[in-house]
């Protein structure tokens, strides 16, 4: 089934929602495992136009143990996807077609992988001319394939590609 492709305004409850799914996340997982959540994504930006789905970036010590709480995610209503594309991951999603959280679980020393993602999301919190292209292309993508995930990802590709470098060399230059 075609899931449609939407992007609304900047939420303001979006950080409110990732802090009650941090807190849940939280208190299930094994703490000796976990080392951090982070709200990453399009909805961890204030102002951004956004599929209205709250990223989070899971960090943990060991990525292969986490494998043996998936009964923990799917009692949180996550749907366990393995890998899903990117070695190294694990992808949980949740709200089947109507998703309305996933998660991005990386082991801790995979700092590419955890770094990319904050860099970009710390990047479009920074520039506001990013953040205002970033938006405009979120929005005509969706307009063009409102049926079609492969194509608005691919809509996006070179553009997402391009903000990824921008904002390592930002962050570089900031530190």
């Amino acid at each position: 089934m075609a899931r449609n492709i939407y992007v609304v305004p900047y939420q303001p409850e979006w950080p409110t929602l990732f802090k009650k799914e941090q807190d849940a996340l939280t208190q299930a997982l094994t703490t000796n495992n976990l080392v951090q959540i982070i709200h990453i994504g399009s909805t961890s930006v204030p102002n951004l136009t956004a599929k209205p789905i709250i990223d989070m970036l899971l960090v943990v010590k060991d990525i292969e143990a986490l494998d043996k709480e998936n009964t923990v995610f799917t009692n949180l209503g996550y749907l366990p996807h393995g890998e899903f594309g990117i070695p190294k991951r694990r992808y949980y999603a949740k709200g089947g077609d109507n998703r309305t959280h996933q998660i991005h679980a990386f082991q801790m020393d995979n700092l590419y992988e955890i770094g990319r993602h904050v860099m970009v999301r710390d990047y479009l919190r920074n520039n506001k001319d990013a953040l205002r292209r970033y938006a405009d292309i979120k929005t005509k993508g969706a307009a063009l394939y409102p049926h079609d995930i492969e194509g608005y990802c691919d809509f996006k590709d070179a553009f997402v590609k391009q903000l990824e470098k921008n904002a390592i060399e930002w962050h570089w230059k900031q530190h």
